[in-house]
């Protein structure tokens, strides 16, 4: 019998031997195998383009920013998320937190109703195979009436799970939209910056994956840690001995820190995935937005086929991810969940194995089958657990990308706060018609004088520094030596200086692209004062119109109201008819008299109103909020004569002092002053009492 034994724990140790070398020589033929998909990639990767930027810099060129390194479980990935955390939880007694604390509790409830699952059906099988009625139907019962306490644990983890994904989404959404929002941050980004090319596309779809990734794996790492701790505990206790649950989490260290390393470019893949999204949506929504222009022009091809280009670039991208994922998708199941199930036989089976094993030692088959369910099971779902944490690196790296978008979208919102943009040199000179001669001579290494308050910086260029001041000043509009400059890097005009007090109406003239919408830019805080002095009244106290008014979401009372509020206009002391006498004056008062709602009426204004209503209505909006200075871009270029001259002499009447862009001789005799551009970088304000009329 002993020489039996001696022969059987010999045939033992080489089988078992033969299964460690067959486990290694596929483990390094996996090795070989990612290691060969990954150079592969990374050959494609090299000569592939990066996605286009829908900007350029000052030079007509692709931006040329700094690329920031790529998305990755790593120390820069733990910074930027915990730069979110207070965002995402406030504080301590907030209903995030509640929602996290209550998940937590509700997954260690799931993790003891499971254990009590598989003792419980463990006890039915064995009275099954013992053909024991009273301890099946005991057991069986036990088990019905544990059902529906169960269900609801199941569906409120569920719950809770996507209520902190809701919370984590209202929070980012709110923070971002209010800083997007504040000040002109939302017009700098689209206009004076480069890196954030689709800001839609973050503030909708990747703040939403983000915190649907972000939950998700709160409860992808959170359940198997717990479930590994408890269910090794149990399996200590019923095998004896820290060795079975040992030897898993062993598995479980060396698998996670493997596939880590695989999965790293997943992080970059998801950040260039979703730059080739907002591409797409982008070039998506422009065709919606210019849909009527595009139509005279009989453009559908032309559209068609950037709109396939675009969408060829994400299809062409997202099919390599689907192939990269394929090959770790391959390892992640071979690795977390077959060979961890493996591991996990193994592993459970040594004890019952071991005749000498005096735990065992007198148990009847019974015992040993029962032992062997309960423990197997206990060791399986352990086995299963660890595989769903080495997966949940998958989703971690996925989230790495995600955190990268959103971080990068908060750094460039501070920036643009502070007047940080990447758009910050300049080459040309001072005026439109000498730009290619400029360009000539500094290259043949002749250097005319910057523009005053710019310095010249290195390859030929113009260093665009702030170095403008701003102050305020009632009653007054005053420029001292301001720079006409545009956010692409075209000086328009070098130098302005010029002074407008309250009742000296201006008409401002000129061709086009000569500065004149430019130039209204800067008075509005659009663009900064990159030199020069510029003193003018509160912002409150300006007010703009341009040719094409902006008409809002919201009711006939909004649109007069606009930007104020129906409170504001109650806080002011203002009326319904007050408004309606606005509306009479400019001869829109039949609006509120053909709608069954009157002011309260909702439409799409923006289309329901013709070109020269929608003039008329922002006449009627300036009229309400009566302010010193008004800013008027060919705002009256839909509208006749007559009612236009009835609305520049109720503008006199309100004492509201005019700055006007028109072409039209008959809004001369409603102006004092003239400031005309020639379009060659100069540009001369005078009396207009002699000056020859010139327009239509």
């Amino acid at each position: 019998q002993r020489s039996r034994r001696v022969w059987e724990e010999r045939d033992l140790s080489q089988h078992m031997a033969m299964r460690r070398n067959n486990r290694v020589l596929f483990a390094l033929g996996a090795v070989a195998a990612i290691v060969a998909y990954r150079r592969r990639n990374a050959r494609q990767s090299s000569t592939e383009p990066p996605p286009p930027s829908p900007h350029t810099n000052a030079v007509g060129g692709p931006s040329t920013r700094k690329r920031k390194p790529g998305a990755g479980i790593d120390r820069e990935f733990a910074k930027r998320l915990l730069k979110l955390l207070p965002i995402l939880i406030p504080s301590p007694f907030c209903k995030e937190t509640f929602y996290l604390a209550l998940v937590a509790a509700l997954m260690i409830v799931r993790t003891l109703c499971d254990i009590w699952q598989i003792r419980n059906g463990t006890s039915i099988e064995s009275a099954i195979i013992t053909r024991n009625k009273n301890n099946f139907y005991k057991y069986l019962l036990r088990f019905v009436g544990a059902m529906v306490p169960i269900a609801f644990v199941n569906n409120l983890l569920k719950y809770g799970l996507n209520e902190i994904a809701l919370c984590f989404r209202s929070r980012l959404t709110k923070h971002y939209y209010k800083e997007y929002l504040t000040g002109f941050t939302y017009y700098k980004m689209s206009n004076l910056d480069s890196r954030i090319g689709n800001p839609d596309q973050l503030l909708t779809q990747d703040i939403d994956k983000f915190a649907t990734s972000l939950a998700d794996l709160y409860s992808n790492v959170s359940k198997p840690i717990l479930d590994i701790s408890i269910y090794a505990r149990k399996l200590a206790q019923n095998i004896g001995g820290w060795g079975a649950p040992g030897g898993m989490l062993a598995y479980l260290a060396a698998s996670g820190i493997f596939l880590t390393h695989l999965r790293r470019p997943l992080g970059h893949f998801t950040v260039k995935e979703q730059q080739y999204e907002g591409s797409f949506r982008h070039v998506t929504s422009r065709v919606i937005a210019s849909s009527e222009e595009i139509a005279f022009y009989r453009g559908n091809k032309h559209e068609e086929s950037w709109l396939t280009h675009s969408y060829e670039k994400l299809e062409s991208h997202i099919r390599t991810v689907m192939q990269f994922r394929f090959g770790i998708g391959m390892i992640d199941t071979l690795v977390a969940k077959y060979m961890a199930t493996v591991v996990g036989y193994y592993i459970v089976s040594q004890p019952l194995l071991d005749i000498s094993n005096p735990k065992f030692l007198y148990s009847s088959s019974n015992e040993l089958q029962e032992e062997y369910y309960r423990s197997g099971r206990m060791m399986l779902q352990m086995a299963q657990s660890v595989g769903r944490l080495v997966l949940a690196g998958r989703e971690l790296t996925k989230l790495a990308g995600f955190t990268a978008r959103i971080d990068e979208f908060g750094e460039v919102l501070k920036d643009l706060q502070q007047d940080k943009t990447n758009k910050n040199q300049l080459v040309r000179s001072g005026s439109r018609r000498s730009m290619n001669d400029s360009v000539t001579n500094l290259k043949s290494g002749d250097r005319s004088s910057p523009p005053a308050g710019l310095e010249w910086g290195q390859d030929a260029e113009i260093d665009l520094q702030l170095r403008g001041t701003k102050e305020e000043e009632d009653g007054v509009i005053r420029f001292e030596n301001v720079p006409i400059v545009t956010p692409s890097g075209e000086v328009l005009v070098e130098s302005l200086s010029m002074e407008v007090k309250r009742g000296m109406n201006t008409l401002i003239c000129g061709p086009n692209g000569c500065g004149k919408s430019s130039f209204f830019r800067i008075l509005g805080d659009l663009w900064p004062v990159f030199a020069g002095r510029l003193w003018k009244p509160n912002p409150s106290k300006i007010f703009y119109i341009p040719q094409k008014p902006y008409l809002c979401l919201g009711c006939l009372r909004d649109q007069v109201l606009y930007p104020h509020s129906k409170l504001d206009m109650l806080k002011n002391g203002r009326t319904d008819d007050e408004l309606y006498r606005l509306l009479e004056s400019v001869s829109l008062g039949y609006l509120v008299d053909t709608r069954e709602e009157g002011w309260n009426a909702l439409d799409d204004w923006q289309d329901v109103l013709s070109g020269g209503e929608k003039q008329r209505l922002a006449m009627a909006r300036l009229f309400y909020h009566q302010p010193q200075f008004a800013i008027l871009d060919e705002c009256t270029s839909a509208v006749s004569a007559d009612v236009e001259g009835i609305m520049y002499d109720e503008c006199k009447k309100r004492e509201i002092t005019l700055l006007t862009v028109s072409h039209r001789k008959s809004l001369w005799k409603y102006h004092e002053w003239v400031l005309q551009f020639d379009g060659e970088g100069g540009v001369e304000f005078k009396s207009i009492e002699g000056c020859q009329q010139f327009g239509s």
